[in-house]
């Protein structure tokens, strides 16, 4: 199909500059694309017949790495540290 439609995973990575430029980074555009990525994300891992924990346990990690991310600056200052 053409290059616009096509998911992220089968663009070539020469063709990836020009797949960026076709997307929209619109509010609009944005919010469409993660809606996209929440309904996939849950398609393929949380709305399954017969699913385990992988789906659940993928979201737990990420929000976990996300919130560290976002309080590293607050943790790295309250480290102990050794003075010599």
């Amino acid at each position: 199909g053409p290059l616009s439609e096509r998911p992220l995973l089968e663009v070539r990575l020469g063709e990836l500059h020009t797949w960026v430029s076709t997307c929209s980074f619109a509010p609009q555009g944005l919010l469409g694309a993660a809606r996209k990525a929440w309904s996939s994300y849950c398609a393929k891992y949380i709305h399954v017949r017969r699913g385990g924990p992988a789906g659940i346990s993928m979201l737990l990690a990420g929000y976990c790495l996300l919130s560290y991310g976002w309080n590293y600056q607050h943790l790295k200052q309250h480290r102990w540290r050794k003075y010599h």
